[in-house]
């Protein structure tokens, strides 16, 4: 059993205006996932530096973060960001180039957890429907297109306030939805903003909104997390 989680963590500036990377690290605790995607890890301008900084990680957490080597004082690719257990094995990881007008990425992973290999994929969609469209098809044919398959879970912020149409609809032709619920905005959740998806070949035994009093005000979004085994 492998549980994952998703968080659009907005740079760790919580609901009360205030940048508190340790909040958002006992945020992440509190959930205890094997894999995490976040989304808005890092600084929005400048060296674009990762919010939580590498000795965070190392002396307050479980986790670390996969390098993808784009810039070198970020954790992930345009604010997108995959964590992984400490003895976790990394397999392989790269940066999904998205189209989008505004800068848009997706990262991706296959790590080695509990002696089983799972592909993660990690986005954080456009507001725009239309390139959420073209993003959720890029990363479908990224993923077609791989010489190797694996055990998929792809999770992230859509952006998309439809109940199944849009990207949506897209991305049920070839995963399933784990049940999470609202997610947006943290204080008082009316929408399904934040997604978890799992390949077929994969079972979802358990998911949810992980909704605290530390949750609530670490960010504008509450994390999202699912538990995935192989079929």
């Amino acid at each position: 059993m492998i549980k994952v989680a998703s968080y659009n963590m907005r740079k760790s500036i919580g609901t009360d205006r205030r940048r508190r990377p340790e909040r958002t690290l006992q945020v992440l605790c509190e959930i205890g996932a094997d894999v995490v995607a976040l989304q808005e890890a890092d600084r929005r301008f400048g060296t674009r530096e990762a919010v939580l900084g590498g000795h965070l990680l190392a002396e307050h957490s479980p986790w670390k973060a996969i390098p993808f080597g784009v810039r070198a004082r970020s954790m992930g690719w345009h604010g997108n960001a995959l964590l992984v257990r400490q003895d976790a094995q990394v397999l392989d990881c790269e940066a999904i180039h998205l189209p989008a007008l505004e800068p848009r990425g997706a990262v991706m992973a296959d790590v080695r957890i509990h002696g089983e290999v799972l592909r993660v994929v990690g986005m954080h969609l456009d507001l725009s429907g239309l390139w959420r469209r073209r993003q959720a098809h890029a990363i479908l044919a990224h993923l077609a297109a791989s010489t190797r398959q694996y055990p998929t879970v792809m999770m992230g912020d859509l952006n998309e306030w439809s109940a199944g149409s849009g990207c949506l609809r897209d991305f049920a032709a070839h995963f399933q939805f784990a049940p999470t619920g609202k997610s947006f905005h943290a204080r008082r959740p009316v929408a399904r903003l934040d997604r978890i998806m799992a390949s077929h070949d994969l079972e979802i035994s358990a998911a949810g909104v992980h909704d605290t009093p530390s949750s609530r005000t670490a960010s504008d979004h509450l994390p999202i997390w699912a538990t995935v085994a192989p079929r």
